[in-house]
């Protein structure tokens, strides 16, 4: 009831922010870094090719969304007053903008940048007739063999077109005089970035003085430059690149399933021939080529984006790996934490005390020597975990197959619906089927997003348990780029709890009730709804009421009227939210107490910290969850307190208000959806979290080196 009277009470569009609008607001944070002039320029084009990679997601799931309901005519509202075709005018126009402004940054300032330092993006004109000889011989012996001309005509249909690929529209005219369109694709095998100088000269060394220097030229250009290769005898009038996305959102009909493994296989078949929901074109190809494009691929004319300089910019990444070091932020390495460097075994070191670990200041490798261990202690007896996304070529993975040819218990639920690493996490299944692990894809209707491991070990005293829950996913590669906490204990319950979570996963167990965790989508939000409401208690009371919470996302309406409540009732409420935040703060009469920030920066941050103030008896959850109805009601997700009381004012005093101090890379949210930069004030000194954090881990490694 008390859910229910609360939305009831808030239920306004004014109250709500709406969720693909500040979504966009998120990735402006990202554009803003592109354009930051204090940023190192490898760093700026890394932020220009992030921008343009979250924003190909975003039209594949979300904007395809949005355009399937405008086509099945569901036209009413969301929460935020916003049809789903008002919502797809509001993105285009705010889009536009930000497209023009990074497309004219490349052009201009980041290619002169590239050019002061000895980088250069030519155009083939700019190149002498030897170098274009040499780069067509190239052509003619590296590209052309892998390049399949297409033809539309009457007897040969609009050629299928991938998602995400670059293409030239190719218009000809044959020896009668008759008119001919062909569509020629830029293999994705073939990097968008040609090495000039490597192709000229391959086998030159470079003198030990010289100078770094690098010329590329667009893959496009050079194929574009050849097409007379691909048309003999055909006469080229009009080339022109074009790039389309798809919609890869495919609905998953899972209680029709015998076979979910099968099912998802074949949902990612599907996936490549999804409806077009995007077409990206260069500014000078002509009304009839867009015309016949927009007709074949059945797309409409707010489809299409125009662009005044290079398509798919998210594939400049590849400039970031240049050897130029003074290009980009000082390099930080993952520090090994104190008690890793002891010379006892990890279960002896998790039995004296719980461990936390931040990542990435504090090194992945410790949770990766957990599952290696256990893999090879003869005394361990079974080992469960959940894997959400562990990347290609996981050490995880590995050591748990080790574990299951040993002869240990292993049981393993890869999640198989998580988006984008479906084929990965169908391969990691396979093989760990193959050694005789226990393997369970996951629960029909539900994703299982917890990240947890539970080794259970024979010891002097009986059977004991260890426990790893982690807000982040086991995947040792992006460890080293997101900001997440992982915590190592034997706490009786907390291990209860966990082989209960495990045997609702594997089983049919029913438990609802638990010690210690939080589940979701068991009690997740009633819990934590409990948890304010406390807050308010305290405050009609007479006592001080407090909410910190950092986390990903805020877009449930339930627990944003809840915080709306607390903010009415006086409780301070200060949020940390990277992306999407459908609250709107500092409305008086509704959340005059509630300040929203958000930091982007060098690492993604990507932790889930909940913290309450509870009357001086203060308490810290970390979580896998964010705030959002996809993992409260569609997803099983662990929320876990910190008891030792050491590592709770880690987490409150050296992690959490620290967040509240940076005024460099923190910015704030209006009542008008627009975050403006938190600048330091005279007496104060900047202030960047992750820097802080940075030297703060350093500073911690020194001191045991020097004690050693």
């Amino acid at each position: 009831m008390f859910c229910k009277d609360l939305l009831k009470k808030y239920n306004r569009p004014e109250n709500f922010f709406n969720r693909d609008l500040s979504w966009i607001e998120f990735n402006r944070r990202v554009f803003e870094e592109a354009l930051n002039p204090n940023l190192p320029l490898l760093d700026r084009i890394k932020f220009i090719s992030i921008f343009f990679s979250n924003l190909d997601e975003f039209y594949m799931i979300r904007v395809s969304g949005l355009k399937e309901q405008v086509a099945a005519n569901v036209g009413g509202p969301t929460i935020d007053g916003l049809t789903p075709r008002e919502q797809l005018e509001k993105i285009e126009a705010t889009l536009k903008p930000m497209l023009e402004s990074l497309v004219e940054l490349w052009k201009n300032d980041i290619h002169t940048e590239l050019r002061a330092n000895n980088v250069f993006i030519h155009k083939l004109t700019e190149l002498s007739e030897e170098e274009n000889n040499l780069l067509n011989a190239y052509f003619k012996k590296e590209i052309y063999p892998v390049l399949t001309p297409l033809a539309f005509d009457p007897g040969r249909p609009f050629p299928y077109i991938s998602n995400l690929s670059l293409s030239l529209a190719v218009v000809l005219l044959n020896p009668k005089g008759d008119k001919h369109f062909a569509r020629v694709k830029v293999p994705s095998i073939l990097p968008r970035l040609l090495r000039v100088d490597a192709i000229i000269n391959p086998q030159r060394k470079k003198d030990s003085g010289e100078k770094f220097s690098a010329r590329y030229i667009w893959v496009g250009d050079l194929i574009k430059a050849n097409l007379h290769h691909l048309f003999p005898k055909m006469e080229i009038l009009e080339a022109h690149r074009f790039r389309i996305t798809r919609d890869t959102d495919i609905e998953i009909q899972e209680d029709e399933a015998d076979d979910l493994l099968r099912v998802i296989e074949e949902n990612i078949r599907q996936r490549k021939f999804g409806n077009v929901v995007r077409i990206e074109v260069e500014k000078d190809m002509p009304g009839f080529m867009i015309d016949t494009l927009l007709e074949n691929l059945q797309i409409h004319i707010d489809d299409l984006h125009v662009y005044d300089g290079p398509l798919g910019l998210s594939d400049v990444m590849v400039l970031y790996d240049l050897p130029l070091h003074q290009l980009k932020e000082k390099p930080f390495y993952p520090v090994t934490p104190k008690w890793f460097d002891e010379d006892e075994d990890i279960f002896s070191l998790i039995r004296k005390k719980d461990i936390l670990i931040h990542h990435p200041y504090e090194s992945f490798k410790p949770v990766v020597e957990f599952i290696k261990q256990a893999a090879n202690d003869p005394d361990v007896l079974a080992i469960k975990q959940t894997l959400y996304r562990v990347g290609s070529n996981s050490p995880i993975v590995k050591y748990l197959m080790e574990a299951a040819e040993r002869g240990k218990q292993v049981a393993v639920l890869v999640e198989l619906k998580a988006r984008f690493d479906e084929e990965n996490n169908i391969f990691w299944a396979r093989e760990l089927e193959k050694v005789g692990a226990h393997v369970v894809y996951g629960l029909i209707g539900l994703k299982t997003h917890a990240k947890m491991t539970l080794v259970v070990r024979k010891e002097f005293e009986g059977l004991k348990r260890y426990v790893h829950l982690a807000t982040g996913n086991y995947n040792a590669t992006t460890a080293k780029i997101y900001t997440d906490l992982g915590l190592f204990t034997t706490d009786t319950e907390l291990c209860s709890d966990v082989s209960d979570v495990f045997n609702f996963l594997t089983g049919y167990s029913k438990q609802d009730e638990f010690n210690k965790l939080i589940v979701a989508p068991l009690n997740l939000r009633n819990t934590f709804l409990k948890l304010i409401l406390r807050e308010i208690e305290n405050v009609k009371n007479g006592g001080e009421g407090k909410i910190i919470l950092k986390c990903n996302a805020i877009v449930d309406p339930i627990c944003i009227a809840g915080l709306y409540e607390a903010s009415n009732s006086g409780v301070k409420i200060e949020l940390i939210v990277r992306g999407i935040c459908c609250l709107v703060p500092g409305v008086p009469g509704v959340s005059e107490n509630i300040t929203v920030r958000s930091i982007v920066g060098r690492y993604l941050e990507h932790s889930r910290i909940y913290y309450f103030f509870n009357n001086q008896n203060e308490e810290v959850y970390l979580s896998s969850a964010d705030l959002m109805q996809r993992n409260l009601d569609g997803r099983v997700e662990t929320t876990f307190g910190v008891q030792d009381e050491k590592l709770k004012n880690v987490l409150i005093n050296n992690i959490l208000k620290p967040y509240l101090r940076d005024n460099t890379k923190a910015r704030k949210l209006n009542a008008s959806m627009e975050y403006a930069n938190i600048l330091p004030e005279e007496s104060e000194k900047k202030f960047n979290i992750q820097e802080w954090l940075m030297k703060h881990a350093e500073k911690a490694a020194s001191k045991i080196k020097k004690a050693k």
